[in-house]
């Protein structure tokens, strides 16, 4: 299993969406992804670094505070539950093409781990 990229989840409002798209614009980061509560600015020279801002989480129950996508989220799945790791969302398939779970690290962080259909 490897990763392919790393992303921090930034807690955010609605009303402050625009405000960090063009913010992080002034640095080079253009949006690659916005669906409405979740939205992701990438570099335009170096597309897999990456930052999301969250408002919400539209079906896990807490939004979480990273994401790391692997190329096998099924062997990174039961890695997890063999270390006996807490997962806090249940491995499925999402709506927007995503197959994903929660885990929590050592420091009380909620990992986001997925990977692409």
């Amino acid at each position: 299993m490897s990763v392919r990229r790393v992303v921090p989840n930034i807690r955010t409002s609605p009303e402050t969406m625009e405000a960090n798209r063009d913010f992080y614009g002034l640095l080079g980061l253009e949006e690659v992804m916005n669906h409405g509560w979740i939205m992701t600015l990438a570099s335009t020279s170096e597309p897999s670094a990456q930052a999301s801002f969250m408002t919400s989480d539209a079906t896990a129950p807490v939004p979480p505070d990273m994401s790391v996508e692997v190329d096998d989220v099924d062997a990174a799945h039961a890695a997890m539950r063999e270390s006996g790791a807490e997962i806090v969302y249940p491995l499925r398939d999402e709506e927007w093409g995503v197959r994903r779970f929660f885990v929590r690290d050592p420091n009380g962080r909620v990992v986001n781990v997925l990977g692409h259909r």
